[in-house]
């Protein structure tokens, strides 16, 4: 038999050297020098008044780097950040063998606020130093990412007022079989008692929450949900189904594929966000081309970047519906997700919309059922949109055999209503109509199809090889802390 020298595997006191183990070429090595020679951190320094009084503190250097590196690898809590601080010979080498604990490490985190954009910009100014930003264009997409927030503690102030009085009822119940309990004699649970509780903790809590949060409305003034334990996130809409989250916002240059802007918004809607991010990316040119998928398109938006000249790209919903190159496209929704099937399995309604029905000159429409719909001939008006009504007769509706495909509320419905709506001419000069010209032709469809292949790659790498699957944080400003680290 062949015989081979011990493999030793456990541990051993071994002679280490820290400046050794960050080796040129790796990103420790680049973080290093980046932290040391070209980062400016006196306004960390300016926190702290220990110069003579107080004990020491832990060097802001040392922690961003213990930071930096741990996202890099994919480590998101403070825990385990401090154990890689007590147990990785990189880690201690980065930091000068600091080991701060999981509270230091998060209150670090927690504590930068503002100060994190201006790391950012520094940084940014090092990347185009080098020459890594080529500024050609700049794709702007977001990814949402769950909260650190309970998805059941949101709702509007009704909704949560009535949460809590079923909290109260809950709690009320189990008193009740308390009583009835001691009236035989058993002894007291304890665990009931802690339940009942908690219970009552929690209705107390959300209607003091009432009482001082007020209400979040949107542009319509309409009510939007909030929530208990995060109040700046809101729930989204994902392939994945509904989370309590944020929308992570990335600003993404094709050269490199470097992030040139980031920020978060508390909403399932991304138009808001792209004026905004356009502003953060203070290295784009007046020659910059800004892409966006269809989230980013209104007409507000393409007309603000038509008046402040800003050439972009925005596609909206329609963009694919024109192109022949998805003509048939539909064929292969027949076939199903190959990982797994998103449809429910019952096949919801359809109902019969305007371009079923027949509409003839003599103010007449026909119904797929063959019935007449009349109309007085009156045409109305509404956000500039001219449409004529018809309505059908209250019998002709009543025993119709499709009348559960026509009416969504058949019960209540007498009978279906249509309207024809008169064509608008277009507006060739309109910016959203130019906008929609531009991304039709071969060199707009050229130049938006780099978009995916840019900031796609991004998400991906933060999410799965760096592990961003949810914000540990709790508020927007400590969030967007966290994901402005993530893309730093």
């Amino acid at each position: 038999m062949p015989r081979y020298k011990p493999a030793q595997c456990n541990g051993m006191f071994i002679p280490v050297v820290f400046e050794e183990q960050i080796q040129p070429g790796t990103f420790e090595f680049a973080l290093d020098h980046l932290v040391d020679q070209e980062l400016d951190l006196t306004a960390l320094d300016a926190k702290f008044r220990n110069d003579a009084n107080g004990a020491p503190a832990y060097d802001p250097r040392a922690m961003l780097k213990i930071v930096l590196l741990a996202y890099s690898r994919g480590l998101i809590t403070s825990r385990k950040i401090e154990q890689a601080c007590e147990h990785n010979v990189v880690f201690m080498a980065l930091s000068g063998d600091a080991r701060p604990s999981y509270t230091h490490i998060a209150k670090f985190v927690r504590e930068l606020g503002d100060q994190v954009s201006a790391l950012f910009t520094q940084v940014l100014m090092t990347c185009d130093r080098l020459g890594l930003i080529g500024k050609t264009m700049f794709a702007i997409d977001g990814v949402k990412l769950p909260a650190n927030a309970s998805k059941e503690r949101s709702g509007t102030h009704a909704e949560l007022a009535h949460r809590a009085e079923r909290l109260d009822k809950a709690a009320a119940k189990i008193v009740a079989l308390h009583q009835a309990q001691d009236e035989h004699g058993e002894a007291p649970d304890t665990q009931r008692q802690a339940r009942i509780d908690e219970l009552r903790r929690e209705a107390q809590a959300t209607r003091e929450f009432i009482a001082k949060q007020p209400r979040r409305l949107n542009r319509k003034g309409q009510e939007l949900k909030t929530n208990l334990t995060d109040p700046d996130s809101a729930k989204m809409a994902t392939s994945k189904g509904v989370i309590q989250g944020y929308a992570a916002q990335a600003a993404v240059d094709s050269r490199h594929q470097v992030i040139v802007a980031a920020d978060i918004v508390g909403s399932g809607s991304e138009q808001s966000m792209l004026l905004p991010m356009i502003d953060k990316a203070a290295l784009r040119q007046a020659h910059t081309l800004i892409t966006a998928d269809a989230g980013y398109f209104s007409d507000d938006n393409v007309k603000a970047l038509h008046d402040q000249g800003i050439p972009a790209l925005i596609a909206d919903n329609g963009m694919r519906k024109r192109d022949e190159r998805f003509a048939e496209q539909g064929k292969h929704k027949a076939k199903g997700d190959a990982l797994y099937d998103k449809r429910a399995t019952a096949q919801p309604i359809r109902f019969f919309r305007p371009a079923d029905f027949k509409f003839h000159d003599d103010d007449t429409a026909t119904c797929p059922a063959g019935k007449t719909l009349t109309s007085n001939g009156a045409t109305y008006g509404q956000r500039g949109h001219r449409f004529q009504r018809f309505e059908a007769d209250a019998g002709d509706c009543a025993g119709c055999a499709l009348r559960g495909q026509c009416l969504r509320n058949p019960k209540a419905t007498r009978g279906r209503q249509v309207a024809r709506f008169e064509p608008r001419a277009p507006d060739k000069q309109h910016p959203s109509a130019r906008m929609r010209s531009a991304i039709d032709s071969p060199r707009g469809r050229a130049l938006y199809s780099r978009r995916i292949a840019t900031v796609e790659p991004v998400f991906a790498n933060i999410r799965h090889h760096k592990r961003m699957s949810r914000f540990t944080l709790r508020g927007k400003i400590k969030v967007s802390t966290q994901w402005q680290l993530y893309c730093l």
